[in-house]
């Protein structure tokens, strides 16, 4: 195992129920990573009883002791979480408990993790599982620009690049959790002309027409709808929807607005997600 091909981890030094990973690189093998203890493998799935509902997540990852040690950390904070070692697993335990959250590690090949991102944002029902609005968050060996890029540009949630610790993904993975369920009470019917948006029913339709949008589309939709004649800049985009900490140059906003426009663009005339140049976007 490399460094660049594991997620650093390490056995529990706290209480169980902290979940808490330390890492330690092996000094005299460079390049090397230290598991102080192989956690067992489940078969499955492991399990917690700390929550009578607990919010389910698939990590999806071909090292099997590091996807253990993940997963045992996971049940250690209060997740339901499954292990699937390649990509058919995973979409055989998704069709038997939808997850909420889908942690996508390294598969075979980098292009493997990929095809699996971009398979679980098409949702295409008749030949996979997949819910369009589950969140992903990428945890790669492959953290060039292009790579985080473009894993944002499929449809990932969050990128997270190896070698890190378990307290950032889960950090993550908190935050996107939180993301998804932003919407305050008073703002669950969004109505904008002849277009509605439902977020109780996480629906949205054009003209009594219903639109089937991705996860990252619906997001942004939904914040340009809140106060749809008021031009929010890339770098507020960036932040609360992908949770940007720094905006780097990235056309993340830019791909997902020119989705969003062919989507909404039923009539031809161009009306809806205005790019207000040099500045950022609007809806009308």
């Amino acid at each position: 195992m490399t460094v660049h091909a594991a997620l650093v981890v390490k056995q529990r030094v706290a209480s169980p129920s902290v979940g808490t990973l330390n890492a330690r690189i092996a000094p005299s093998r460079p390049g090397g990573l230290v598991v102080s203890a192989r956690p067992r493998m489940p078969r499955h799935s492991v399990y917690s009883s700390q929550d009578s509902d607990p919010v389910a997540i698939l990590v999806v990852e071909s090292d099997g002791v590091l996807g253990a040690a993940i997963v045992e950390q996971l049940v250690a904070d209060g997740y339901r979480a499954e292990l699937a070692g390649t990509a058919e697993h995973a979409r055989i335990l998704a069709a038997r408990r939808m997850p909420k959250l889908v942690v996508i590690g390294d598969l075979d090949t980098p292009r493997e993790s990929l095809m699996l991102l971009g398979e679980i944002r098409e949702a295409d029902r008749e030949r996979a599982p997949w819910a369009r609005e589950l969140l992903v968050i990428v945890v790669s060996s492959r953290a060039q620009q292009p790579d985080v890029l473009r894993a944002f540009e499929v449809g990932a949630d969050d990128f997270l690049a190896r070698p890190a610790r378990y307290l950032e993904l889960r950090a993550r993975l908190r935050a996107v959790l939180r993301r998804s369920e932003s919407v305050a009470p008073g703002e669950r019917l969004l109505q904008v002309g002849p277009l509605a948006i439902d977020v109780d029913a996480h629906a949205v339709s054009l003209h009594g027409e219903r639109l089937d949008l991705r996860r990252l589309e619906y997001e942004l939709l939904v914040l340009l709808a809140s106060a749809p004649e008021r031009v929010f800049s890339k770098e507020e985009l960036l932040r609360s929807i992908w949770g940007y900490q720094s905006c780097a140059a990235t056309r993340t906003v830019d791909s997902h607005a020119s989705r969003l426009r062919r989507q909404l663009d039923v009539d031809g005339r161009g009306r809806w997600v205005i790019n207000v140049w040099g500045v950022g976007y609007r809806l009308i």
